[in-house]
Order: structure tokens, then C-alpha cells, then sequence
């Protein structure tokens, strides 16, 4: 008889190779294409586009779109026996950088590192070797993903598979390569203007406190000098 770990690992694993081999390609997560931009996932999860959070304006415009299928409306992309149990998309200037899939972890539960391989593989091929971390930058999505599994990837994509510790359960990330890069540096220039021009947007807070207080002073005033009556 077919237990409840061989039946998840099979759903995960045609979940994912389905729409793999559906797209031609691998530089995506099911439907999810890196470097779509915010409406098509948008109208794919259908959550409306003012949705999306956004974190940085300049010098390039970082998004953030987070996902729960298990609270969308019916007739989403989710379905009652889907392992998956949110995703968070990233972009970078309107296109998809980066999806952060995290799995249910009662619909993981048992599953071992390399049943998850198994099933992740159907749809990216084989893990590359080592599975350790080679990249010189670390982001704190990263150290907070747990150690990672299994990583999968070419130019055009790079899919790292972690053991999450918390929630105890399994996480993906999927990212362009290409993209993240510009995204993470973009990031950076984004919080060294706002930190260079953090004492100027100050000084313009506490003017405008001023001005605003001014201004309620004299509506006060010229309500209660019209009103009054020694």
C-alpha cells in the first residue's frame, strides 16, 4: 500500500516537473518565470498588483510580493493536497529576481534530504556538486534558510534546496543569478543614500512639525477669537 511520505514526494515531484517540462526550460518555479514582471505574477496569484510591498525606490525600484495559496481564493493555483505553503517573489526593476518557497511542514513531515532531492530533481535534473555554500556573499536570507541540501543551476538559474530550522521544515530558493546580483546591489546603494541623506530628511521633519503645529495654532486661534464672548 501507498504510504502518505511515497504520496507526497510523488505530488511535489510532478508538481514541479510538470510545468518544467511545460515551460522548455528551467529558469522558473512551476508557472513562475524569473524575470516576469509584477502584473503577470500578480494576475498568476491573483492578488492584485497593489500588493506588491516596496522596499527601494532608487537607484532601482526593489519589490517584494508575499504569497499564501491556503488564503487565496478559490480557483487559485493551489490545491487541498499542495505541499507548498507560501512563496515570497522578488524584483528587481519589474522583473522576478528571486522565489522564496517555503513547504508545509506537515505535508513534509518525514520526508528525508534526499527524498526532497529526488522529487526537486524531476524537474531541474541532477544536484550539482558540492551542495555546500561556494558564493563569497552570504544575504541574510541565506543564513536564515538553514544549511543548505542540494543546489541545482546554470548561467540562467540557481536553485538551492535548505533544511529550514525554523520553521522546522524544507525551503527553496530560486533565483537569477544575473538579477539577484543587481538587486543585492542595488540594495546596498539604497541603504547608503538613505543613511548619507538621513540627517537632511530629519532636519525636513522637524521643520515641517513645526510649520504644521503653526498652522493649527492659527485656525485655533481664529476659531476661538471669532467664538469668544468675556
Amino acid at each position: 500500500m501507498i504510504n502518505t511520505r511515497t504520496l507526497t514526494i510523488t505530488a511535489l515531484g510532478l508538481v514541479l516537473s510538470t510545468h518544467a517540462l511545460q515551460a522548455q526550460d528551467r529558469s522558473r518555479y512551476r508557472d513562475f518565470r524569473l524575470g516576469g514582471d509584477v502584473q503577470s505574477v500578480a494576475a498568476l496569484t491573483k492578488m492584485a498588483p497593489s500588493s506588491v510591498k516596496t522596499i527601494h525606490q532608487r537607484p532601482a525600484v526593489i519589490q517584494e510580493l508575499e504569497w499564501r495559496p491556503a488564503y487565496v481564493v478559490s480557483g487559485s493555483a493551489a490545491s487541498p493536497d499542495d505541499p507548498l505553503r507560501q512563496i515570497v517573489f522578488s524584483f528587481y526593476d519589474d522583473q522576478l529576481s528571486r522565489m522564496v518557497v517555503d513547504y508545509d511542514r506537515d505535508r513534509t513531515a518525514g520526508l528525508t534530504d534526499a527524498d526532497m532531492i529526488a522529487a526537486i530533481s524531476m524537474a531541474y535534473g541532477p544536484p550539482l556538486r558540492p551542495a555546500k555554500r561556494t558564493q563569497t556573499i552570504v544575504t541574510q536570507i541565506d543564513d536564515e534558510s538553514g544549511p543548505p541540501v542540494a543546489r541545482w543551476g546554470d548561467a540562467d538559474y540557481a536553485v538551492v534546496l535548505y533544511r529550514s530550522s525554523y520553521p522546522s521544515g524544507f525551503r527553496m530558493i530560486v533565483t537569477s543569478p544575473r538579477l539577484e546580483a543587481l538587486s543585492r546591489n542595488a540594495a546596498a546603494q539604497a541603504i547608503r543614500l538613505d543613511q548619507r541623506e538621513a540627517p537632511q530628511r530629519e532636519l525636513a521633519r522637524q521643520k515641517k512639525e513645526v510649520e504644521d503645529a503653526r498652522i493649527a495654532d492659527e485656525k485655533a486661534r481664529a476659531t476661538n477669537k471669532a467664538a469668544f464672548r468675556p
